[in-house]
């Protein structure tokens, strides 16, 4: 059984965490943590371009010159794809690029990214994270004392939403707070640090118990 190092909020350890990757997933599956990323990521598209076709360019539909007798290659309007300030041949036009894989796959997808963490050394668990006030002082030290400061990303995971928490993080630059609850594989994998609360990772290790007893 592998042992995670626990510590306080002044980077001493004070005690240690059962858990192995194979915990949370029998195997780490590089080609669903892929889709699910993609996924996710097509997601956030707004998809709110658009570009105007010939039709919608404002100009005159008058033949630009005649026929023939020119020397010049035969023309229409103003309006056509191949002159400049034409409208577009295949416009752009408002889409929706969301789409969502199985409840389940996407499940996995979150507990295998958990699980990269830890067989990495990615992963800091610390016993207790509750701030009594808002304090961004307070809790960028507790990051140096684990050290998960400096040029690394971190994701702070707690148990629950904790407003405090959050706060205090969210003006550190390249640090974010998100409840288990609100984790997926490509909020687990973006950061280069997981920073977890020993709750929060008991919770990690429940749920993945209870997804295999299903």
């Amino acid at each position: 059984m592998a042992q995670l190092a626990v510590y306080d909020r002044k980077g001493a350890q004070v005690g240690t965490f059962d858990l192995e990757p194979t915990d949370l997933a029998p195997r780490i599956n590089k080609q669903l943590l892929h889709d699910a990323v993609v996924m996710y990521e097509a997601n956030l598209r707004q998809g709110t371009f658009k570009t105007k076709t010939r039709a919608e360019v404002a100009a005159s539909t008058k033949k630009m010159y005649r026929q023939k007798g020119t020397g010049n290659a035969r023309a229409g309007s103003r309006r056509s794809g191949l002159r400049r300030g034409g409208g577009h041949i295949f416009a752009k036009r408002p889409r929706d690029f969301g789409y969502r894989l199985p409840r389940k796959s996407l499940q996995l997808a979150t507990r295998m990214a958990v699980a990269a963490k830890i067989r990495d050394n990615q992963i800091v668990v610390i016993d207790d994270l509750a701030l009594s006030a808002i304090k961004t002082r307070e809790m960028a030290a507790i990051l140096k004392a684990v050290k998960c400061d400096g040029d690394k990303t971190v994701l702070v995971a707690t148990a629950k939403h904790d407003e405090n928490v959050y706060k205090s993080a969210r003006n550190i630059a390249g640090v974010t707070v998100s409840p288990v609850s609100d984790l997926n594989a490509l909020v687990v994998l973006k950061p280069r640090r997981l920073l977890v609360t020993k709750a929060a990772l008991e919770h990690i290790k429940q749920q993945a118990k209870k997804s295999k007893d299903e």
